[in-house]
């Protein structure tokens, strides 16, 4: 009797020995599979993504004219200019002075506007004074982008990824700098500015 209980036992302790390498197996199945539906995704989201496309003309397109006063209809004061990836229309919009970007479809990407650091959020403003202390804020500029487009923008000579954000530059002797403040007042370098 005591052969054939201990039988039984060592059959079930191997039968869930197996069980739970099969399901080893199983998990490690399907971490690689977890793993391969990231890469698609992120494949996918950055197919998605437009990049800048360099204008071929040197005029600026009469789409871009058409959907800026489309888009802008009690705009004055506008004036046009191409640079290599955009179309760009200066102008005044209940008396701010802005800038609107149309990339190479003739889509407008998104607007800047100038700014003051009274207008980037407090806890920025509070990071930047402590971590900047030695640099004086030059100026302040926000990019509004549009959502309905996905072109990233150029900015300072600079892409980055299309999103709502404050420019700061700051200023410490000859040395310059931009710092990036999103909409939520994280603080990050953007960009330094050589001196000429």
């Amino acid at each position: 009797m005591k052969k054939i209980l201990l039988s039984f036992l060592l059959m079930t302790f191997g039968m869930a020995a197996l069980h739970a390498q099969s399901n080893d197996v199983a998990i490690k199945k399907d971490i690689k599979s977890i793993n391969r539906q990231e890469k698609a995704l992120k494949k996918e989201k950055k197919e998605y993504h437009k990049k800048l496309v360099k204008l071929e003309s040197k005029e600026v397109s009469y789409q871009s004219k058409q959907q800026f006063n489309s888009d802008f209809r009690d705009a004055s004061a506008v004036t046009w200019k191409r640079t290599n990836y955009f179309d760009e229309a200066s102008f005044t919009k209940d008396g701010v002075r802005m800038t609107a970007y149309y990339d190479n479809e003739s889509n407008l990407v998104g607007t800047t506007t100038a700014k003051t650091a009274n207008d980037i959020p407090a806890a920025a403003l509070k990071e930047i004074s402590k971590k900047y202390k030695d640099y004086t804020i030059q100026s302040v500029m926000l990019f509004d982008d549009n959502e309905f487009n996905e072109t990233d923008m150029l900015l300072y000579d600079t892409q980055f990824d299309d999103a709502d954000n404050y420019f700061v530059e700051m200023k410490k002797g000859a040395d310059e700098l931009i710092l990036k403040v999103d909409m939520q007042g994280n603080v990050s370098y953007f960009k330094e500015i050589k001196a000429k």
